[in-house]
């Protein structure tokens, strides 16, 4: 921790009062102590998608379940064809689906369709490109080899087989093997809740005319889409007033229907801060952090949930929950990789920094040009329409005050 200068009064003397800052590691830390593991849930396979799959998944069955067709053409006995052009009668017709199936006898062919189970007897299928097509006979004119055009049973998996492994994220394919091989819900952790809140009295919802000293509340509709990004689950209690009693009421009705309390405002050192005086002293811990933007923060425990309180200017909400909160969610979730992707860039200009405070700029990055990062705006926590047409976030250590056009630096996608 760093010291930081702080203002008090003392026999009518202004007081200097050194203060620890935090920093970014101890706090990330902190605040994924609070997130614990979500518990096991079977959920629908469709509803599973961002997840991440709780135990092995073990085939119940082989894919394919069945010898099938590659192409839609005539099941047949390659021996048949040694001689080509040939004719043959067609026995039946094997739709795909068809359950119930007649054994192929020498000499004859079943006209079959892509998907469709090859008949006993049949060892090898012939392409309707190479037929003319008959119904009643079917005249062949390329041989074909044993097995050709056909789908092995078991060829993709066998019955038995560990086909996905606990902690394996689900995504599309993940889902469509679960589903082939006809399971109907899975076991995942659980979406982690999110009651986002919005303090001040200055907030008015979008829509609505401005009077003199309002602005439109944005956080919340930010952090609420950052926790769903994330995987988390997320709703919005928006227009709390600077009132610690109508915090609490407005609180305190909800908390128990969720697992983490993200709020973002009143946690700075002046007054009116309605989120710091509500929770001082009621097991949340407020610190300031070595970083810009993002200093002000708190995290602990209010009524048995876990608490995050984030600072009010909307960058600093933003940069305080892509570096503490979503790397939580993320654990919560059962993800072994948390954080964001990451590479090293060259910056197209260059840039300054505070001393003792890691510093989180905006950047466009372009691996066309050679991996070079260009800084989106200035170091301001106001500055969000720079954030909007970022694309990451530019790390510059605590120890780095100044970097040069052309310097390296770590880059965290978002």
């Amino acid at each position: 921790m760093r010291p930081v200068g702080a203002v008090s009064h003392a026999r009518g003397r202004m007081v200097v009062v050194s203060k620890p800052l935090t920093s970014v590691a101890d706090h990330r830390a902190r605040v994924a102590g609070l997130v614990g593991v979500m518990p096991v849930v079977d959920l629908p396979v469709a509803d599973c998608l961002g997840l991440v799959l709780a135990a092995d998944l073990v085939a119940p069955i082989p894919l394919p379940p069945f010898d099938n067709s590659a192409m839609d053409g005539y099941a047949v006995r390659a021996a048949d064809l040694a001689s080509v052009p040939v004719v043959l009668p067609v026995a039946d017709d094997i739709p795909a689906g068809k359950t119930s199936l007649v054994p192929l006898e020498p000499g004859t062919a079943q006209r079959i369709m892509t998907g469709a189970p090859v008949p006993p007897g049949a060892d090898a299928v012939v392409q309707v490109e190479w037929t003319d097509g008959g119904t009643s006979t079917v005249r062949v004119d390329r041989g074909v080899a044993v097995g050709q055009n056909v789908r092995l049973a078991a060829d993709d998996v066998a019955a038995g087989a560990t086909v996905l492994t606990a902690g394996t994220p689900l995504g599309p394919a993940q889902l469509g093997l679960a589903a082939a091989l006809g399971f109907a819900v899975l076991p995942v952790r659980r979406r982690p809740r999110v009651l986002v809140l919005s303090t001040g009295s200055e907030l008015v919802s979008p829509g609505t005319e401005l009077l003199p000293g309002q602005i439109y509340e944005s956080n919340g509709v930010m952090l609420a889409a950052a926790v769903r990004e994330a995987g988390g689950e997320a709703e919005l209690l928006r227009f709390v007033p600077d009132d610690v009693a109508a915090f609490h009421a407005a609180v305190g009705a909800r908390l128990a229907e969720f697992d983490l309390l993200l709020t973002s405002g009143g946690v700075s050192a002046g007054a009116y801060e309605v989120v710091k005086d509500a929770f001082t002293g009621r097991g949340v811990e407020f610190t300031k952090v070595a970083m810009q933007p993002g200093g002000p923060q708190g995290a602990g425990r209010y009524q048995g949930v876990a608490v995050a309180t984030l600072p009010g200017n909307p960058v600093s909400a933003q940069v305080s929950f892509e570096v503490f909160v979503r790397p939580a969610l993320r654990a919560a979730l059962g993800f072994a990789q948390v954080e964001r992707p990451t590479a090293l860039a060259r910056l197209s200009a260059g840039l300054t920094s505070p001393a003792g405070r890691t510093q989180f700029r905006r950047g466009k990055y372009d691996p066309v040009s050679g991996q070079v990062v260009t800084p989106v705006g200035g170091p301001g926590s106001h500055l969000l329409s720079a954030l909007a047409v970022s694309d990451c976030l530019i790390e510059v250590p605590e120890d780095v005050t100044e970097l040069a056009e052309g310097a390296e630096v770590l880059v965290r996608f978002l």
